[in-house]
C-alpha cells in the first residue's frame, strides 16, 4: 500500500492550487471576471467547487462554448491580476511549509506540476519564500497528462519511487497516466466524493496526515 511506502518515495511532485496554497478566492475572482466579460452570470464559491474541473478547456467549453482558449486565458490572467491588486491573497495551506521542510531534510527531490499561470506561480512562490524547495517547476500546463511522461523522462524519475500529490481528479488521472502513485488532498477544489470517484492510491484530509508517515517504521524486537 502507498501509505506504508511513503517513507520510500524519493521523488515528490506537487500540484500548486489547493495542494500547497489556498488560492480559491483568486481563481474564483478570475473566473467570474471571464464570465462577466462574456455577459454571463457570476458563479458562487460552492457552485464553482462542484462544477470546476481540469483541464480548463473542458470546463470552459461547457460554460462558454466556442470561445478560443487563448482568449479565455488572457481574460483569466487579467481577472487574476485584478484580484491580486485588490488585496486578495493566496496563503500557504496549513502544514505545507512543514511538509516541504521535512522532505528537504530527507533529501527528497521536489517538483511542481500545475495548471496555474507560470508568471503567477513564479511570483507567488517567491513571495511565499518556498521557491527554493523545488528542483524544477512546470506551471501553465493545461493538461498535466501531456507533461507527466516528459517530466519523468527528463529528470530520470523512477516511477516506483515517485508520487504525485494534488487536490483534483485530474491530478489523480495524471498520476495514473504516468504510472506513479497518487495522493489526493481534501484541501482544495474538489470534495471527498469527487476525488474518491477517481480512485487515488491515498485520500487524506491534509498534509498533516501523511507527515508522520515520512519516517521509516521502527523495528520491533
Amino acid at each position: 500500500m502507498v501509505k506504508d511506502r511513503l517513507h520510500h518515495y524519493e521523488n515528490w511532485i506537487f500540484d500548486w492550487s489547493g495542494t500547497l496554497v489556498d488560492d480559491l478566492a483568486m481563481v474564483l475572482d478570475a473566473t467570474n471576471h471571464v464570465l462577466r466579460t462574456y455577459g454571463k452570470n457570476e458563479i458562487g464559491r460552492e457552485d464553482f467547487r462542484m462544477s470546476f474541473r481540469l483541464p480548463y478547456a473542458g470546463y470552459y467549453e461547457e460554460i462558454l462554448p466556442g470561445v478560443p482558449m487563448e482568449e479565455l486565458e488572457d481574460h483569466f490572467r487579467e481577472g487574476f491580476a485584478r484580484s491580486e491588486a485588490s488585496g486578495v491573497t493566496s496563503p500557504l495551506l496549513p502544514y505545507a511549509l512543514d511538509f516541504l521542510e521535512k522532505l528537504q531534510s530527507k533529501n527528497k527531490r521536489i517538483f511542481i506540476l500545475s495548471s496555474m499561470d507560470a508568471g503567477a506561480f513564479d511570483r507567488h512562490a517567491l513571495e511565499l519564500g518556498i521557491d527554493h524547495f523545488f528542483e524544477a517547476t512546470y506551471a501553465g500546463i493545461l493538461d498535466k497528462r501531456n507533461q507527466i511522461h516528459l517530466m519523468l523522462e527528463k529528470h530520470e524519475l523512477d516511477v516506483l519511487n515517485t508520487v504525485f500529490l494534488g487536490d483534483m481528479c485530474h491530478d489523480v488521472e495524471t498520476a495514473k497516466h504516468g504510472g506513479i502513485a497518487s495522493i489526493a488532498l481534501l484541501t482544495g477544489y474538489q470534495n471527498a466524493e469527487q476525488l474518491g470517484a477517481s480512485s487515488p492510491d491515498l485520500l487524506v484530509e491534509d498534509l498533516s496526515v501523511i507527515h508522520p508517515l515520512l519516517e521509516a517504521p521502527t523495528q520491533q524486537d
